[in-house]
């Protein structure tokens, strides 16, 4: 039991990475792709743009969280460039959209 246990405890880290490369990555590609629609470009490109983007982003994402050296500097960075994308996302959010 104790050998499991410490199994578990030393997998810990990997397991934050592949949820940050997973979750965080998804994360970080969705808010791009609705970022890019307060660009001033016609909708229809910003829509191309924000999803071509997206793939470009979320490969980006999972090449960090791999690359840094702890988890919590993989989980930090992810959060650092969510920010401001998280912003510009909000800035063309439907009004609407929350009833």
């Amino acid at each position: 039991m104790k050998t499991l246990l410490l199994r578990v405890w030393r997998a810990g880290p990997l397991l934050s990475r592949i949820g940050a490369a997973i979750f965080g990555g998804y994360a970080l590609a969705a808010l791009a792709s609705v970022a890019t629609l307060a660009l001033p470009m016609d909708k229809v490109q910003a829509v191309l743009t924000g999803l071509l983007a997206s793939f470009l982003v979320y490969a980006l994402a999972v090449i960090w969280v791999f690359a840094a050296r702890s988890a919590w500097r993989a989980w930090g960075g992810l959060l650092v460039i969510a920010t401001p994308l998280l912003i510009a996302a909000w800035t063309v959010w439907p009004a609407g959209a929350a009833r």
